[in-house]
């Protein structure tokens, strides 16, 4: 290479990680459990919020909502941004930030203080994701150890999910409110300690100037669309969510349009020249939408349909996830000795599809049947989830890590609010076929609903009520779940026909 930039800045990672590199993906693991978490960590907290801040039904939807809203919508400004000021850099602002926010929500005394501070809590999320991925690849030059440390990045994400609820019940249960978000600052107050002193620099040499149309472009594409997903999950297809959708998707067009005129793009079109870039995000979208389809039905399953406390549903919800930290490494190995990494990808879609088959089986008394079926479905989306990470990065420049790593992460968080909308629809229209024509209004549009009329009524047309209304979902479920195993299905043949001559190539040598 001639000129310059990539001989002023000769690399100080190692050609394979050593104890440091390790010690230091420890310490990144730390802000991506945390930021994952945060998305269900409002869970059982919320009885008590409301009790001490008395929040309006709007106020208290933007508490659930704004960190998801604000995350999803920064995610490929940071990517972009960490690639041009330095991903260590962005981290560290990030972690302040989501420190700083962390202390304030704690101590919030009014409600509009707590979404200012969940506002806040997104943006930093939205630094530390892309951040933690992109400095992922460039501190493990090996492809082998890549793929084990890209392994557990997609194990802890999952995982962090899961447990952000059973933590938040077990503080507020203990502690108040506040604490659920106090747990955050030593974490952060350890990565702001140590990663300077683990965790090298690295940055685009080249990025060019920083496109700001860009921004509010990349704002008004992701947000309409996402909370048209999830009020159409919520509220089924209304004229105004419609439209929230048209929206979001006319801006996007836009978006697309700057991106591939102008001279110094937010998120380059080359990425998706890297061959195995494109099918990598597509698929990962699909298997992030049959993940939060899924999560639709099981909660409500655990809770509603077998009727334990929110506290016993997060705890059951819990045992699933131990098997994700076997997935990976499994999907790794394989593909390390030699299997062709479509087969492992397809293999897992085809995993998560048993998962769903086994929900089609379920009565309304069917526990372990709907445990493992959450077992088999986030088993093989951590599969697919680290091969296909492992493989878009490895697919990419290094210096476009931020910006590839947010596309990723971009595309979970669509596929996450389509899966609530499409399968969470279809399985509303299948309840509402099933309920009984002479049932309340209020039952006839959610199993909650009916649950709450029932509380009303005397004791034998309670029970009627509450039978027919379990047994409905139930019928919802088993429809939906045939519709998220076709998808999973089809996206393994997808997978195998997409990926199987793409190999990942060695990366080039890492800019710091």
């Amino acid at each position: 290479m001639t000129n310059s930039t990539h001989e002023q800045a000769p690399s100080r990672i190692p050609a394979r990680a050593g104890r440091k590199e390790w010690t230091a993906l420890a310490v990144l693991m730390l802000p991506l459990l945390l930021v994952s978490m945060d998305v269900s960590v409002l869970y059982f907290a919320v009885p008590a919020i409301s009790a001490d801040l008395d929040p309006s039904g709007t106020q208290q939807l933007w508490i659930f909502d704004i960190y998801a809203f604000v995350l999803a919508g920064l995610l490929m400004t940071m990517g972009s941004l960490g690639d041009r000021i330095g991903r260590r850099k962005l981290l560290l602002f990030g972690a302040a930030a989501f420190g700083a926010a962390s202390l304030t929500a704690a101590y919030a005394n009014s409600a509009e203080l707590l979404i200012a501070a969940r506002a806040v809590l997104g943006i930093g999320g939205a630094t530390l994701m892309p951040s933690t991925m992109a400095l992922v690849r460039t501190m493990f030059r090996d492809a082998g150890q890549r793929a084990k440390a890209i392994g557990i990045w997609s194990g802890v994400m999952v995982a962090g999910i899961a447990l952000g609820s059973v933590m938040s019940g077990v503080l507020v249960e203990h502690f108040w409110w506040g604490s659920i978000f106090l747990v955050n600052l030593p974490a952060m107050v350890l990565l702001l300690l140590l990663a300077p002193v683990l965790i090298p620099e690295s940055r685009d040499p080249n990025p060019g100037r920083f496109d700001l149309l860009s921004v509010p472009l990349s704002l008004a594409a992701v947000l309409p669309v996402v909370y048209g997903l999830k009020e159409i999950a919520a509220e089924g297809l209304q004229t105004a969510y419609v439209v929230s959708l048209a929206v979001g998707l006319g801006f996007a067009a836009l978006f697309v349009h700057r991106q591939r005129t102008t001279a110094s793009p937010l998120i380059s079109p080359e990425l998706f020249r890297g061959r195995g870039f494109a099918p990598a995000v597509l698929l990962n979208l699909v298997s992030s939408l049959a993940m939060m389809g899924s999560a639709y039905f099981t909660t409500q399953y655990l809770q509603s349909v077998l009727g334990k406390s929110a506290m016993e549903a997060a705890l059951w919800a819990l045992l699933p996830s131990v098997l994700i930290g076997f997935a990976a490494p499994v999907a790794t190995a394989l593909v390390q000795r030699g299997m062709n990494r479509a087969h492992v990808v397809a293999t897992g879609f085809v995993v998560s599809a048993c998962g769903y088959g086994l929900l089609t089986l379920t009565g309304t008394d069917a526990l372990w049947t709907v445990l493992a079926a959450a077992a088999l479905l986030a088993c093989g989306a951590v599969v697919i989830g680290s091969q296909l990470t492992d493989l878009a990065l490895s697919s990419v420049p290094t210096e476009k890590a931020g910006s590839a790593s947010s596309l990723l992460e971009t595309g979970q968080e669509f596929g996450g609010a389509l899966g609530m909308a499409l399968l969470g629809s279809i399985g509303n229209a299948v309840y509402r076929a099933d309920i009984p024509a002479g049932a309340p209004a209020e039952a006839q549009e959610t199993l909650g609903g009916a649950l709450s009329v029932a509380r009303e009524l005397p004791g034998e047309t309670a029970s009627g009520l509450i039978t027919a209304a379990r047994e409905a979902f139930t019928s919802g479920m088993h429809v939906a779940a045939l519709a998220g195993a076709g998808i999973l299905l089809a996206a393994a043949v997808l997978a195998a026909l997409t990926l199987r001559r793409v190999t990942a190539p060695e990366p080039e040598k890492v800019l710091v």
